[in-house]
C-alpha cells in the first residue's frame, strides 16, 4: 500500500477533471441543445457508463488516500485508520465478474489478430433492411448498392455485440455465427469492436480500474468509432467524416491498415487490465 497526503493526490484528481472534462465536452452541450452525433456521442448511448461517473478519480489498487472524506460513502471504498482505500469485501462479491472478464480478455490476447472483415458488420446492419439505424443520414450507395456490396463479399464477423445487430437476411451470410456462450473462444484483437470494447471492460471494473486507464480506453474507442462510420454505408460527408470506401480495392487496404495500427494501440490497454484482474483476484 503507498498512502498519499491530500497535497499529493488532489493535483492528480485535478488533473483528471481536466482531462475528462475535454473529453465531455461536447456530448455535454448537444445534450443540453438536445442534438445528436452518430459518431460522437455512439459511446455515450452504446455503454453503460454516464459522462458523470468517468469524472470521478479512481487512483487504483494499492493506493490509500488521507483526508479524503468524499471517498467515505463512495461505493468500493473503505475507510482504514483514516485513509480511504479500495474495499476487499467489493472485489470478493465481485470476483466471478472478474474472472469473467480476464478470462475473455487473455484469451483474445493469445488469439492471432484477423484483418479481414473490412466493416462489412455496418453493412450487414441495413442487409434490405425497411429502416436503417441512422435515419438521419443517407446511405452512401443507397439501398440496393448497399445490398450488392454485402452479398459480392464474404462476411467474417467474429464479434456477438456486433453481429446481433445484423438483420435477418444477413445474419445467414455470416461464415461465423457467434453467441454470447462462443464469446471467449470467437473475440480477436483485430476486430474494431473487441478493442473498443476495451473501454466497457474498463469501466465495468470501476472503482478497482485507475482512472487513467478508463480514459485512455475512451479515446481508443472514440477513434475506433471513427473508422468504423467512415468505413460504414452512411454518407457522413456534411459532419466531415470523408468515407473509408471499402467497396474498393484502396478502401480495403485503407481499412487494413488502421486497423493493424488499432490493434497495436489496443495490445498495451488490453494487457494492462489483464493485469489489473490479475491483481484483484490474488
Amino acid at each position: 500500500m503507498t498512502t498519499l497526503l491530500r497535497s499529493d493526490w488532489e493535483p492528480l484528481q485535478q488533473a483528471h477533471f481536466s482531462r475528462a472534462d475535454a473529453l465531455l465536452a461536447g456530448h455535454l452541450a448537444r445534450k443540453q441543445r438536445r442534438e445528436s452525433h452518430p459518431v460522437e456521442d455512439f459511446l455515450f448511448t452504446y455503454y453503460s457508463a454516464r459522462p458523470n461517473q468517468l469524472r470521478i478519480w479512481h487512483p487504483g489498487p494499492g493506493i490509500r488516500l488521507l483526508d479524503a472524506p468524499e471517498y467515505g460513502d463512495r461505493r468500493g471504498y473503505v475507510v482504514v485508520d483514516g485513509a480511504a482505500q479500495l474495499d476487499p469485501g467489493e472485489i470478493e462479491r465481485r470476483t466471478d465478474s472478474i474472472t469473467w472478464i480476464r478470462q475473455l480478455l487473455g484469451a483474445t490476447l493469445e488469439r492471432q489478430p484477423q484483418f479481414g472483415c473490412f466493416g462489412l458488420h455496418e453493412w450487414a446492419m441495413v442487409y434490405r433492411a425497411d429502416a436503417v439505424r441512422h435515419e438521419k443520414w443517407p446511405l452512401r450507395l443507397g439501398a440496393e448498392g448497399t445490398d450488392q456490396v454485402v452479398e459480392s463479399h464474404k462476411i467474417g464477423c467474429s464479434h456477438f455485440d456486433a453481429f446481433r445487430f445484423f438483420t435477418d437476411e444477413a445474419r445467414p451470410l455470416n461464415v461465423l455465427q457467434p453467441t454470447r456462450e462462443s464469446q471467449q473462444g470467437l473475440e480477436q484483437g483485430g476486430c474494431l469492436h473487441a478493442n473498443m470494447d476495451l473501454y466497457k471492460w474498463a469501466t465495468k471494473l470501476v472503482p478497482f480500474t485507475p482512472s487513467a486507464l478508463v480514459l485512455d480506453c475512451f479515446e481508443l474507442a472514440r477513434d475506433i468509432r471513427t473508422l468504423d462510420m467512415r468505413a460504414s454505408p452512411y454518407d457522413l460527408a456534411p459532419l466531415g467524416y470523408e468515407p473509408v470506401r471499402i467497396e474498393t480495392a484502396a478502401g480495403k487496404a485503407e481499412y487494413a491498415a488502421a486497423q493493424r495500427d488499432f490493434a497495436t494501440r489496443s495490445k498495451p490497454l488490453r494487457e494492462q487490465l489483464v493485469a489489473l484482474c490479475d491483481e484483484l483476484l490474488v
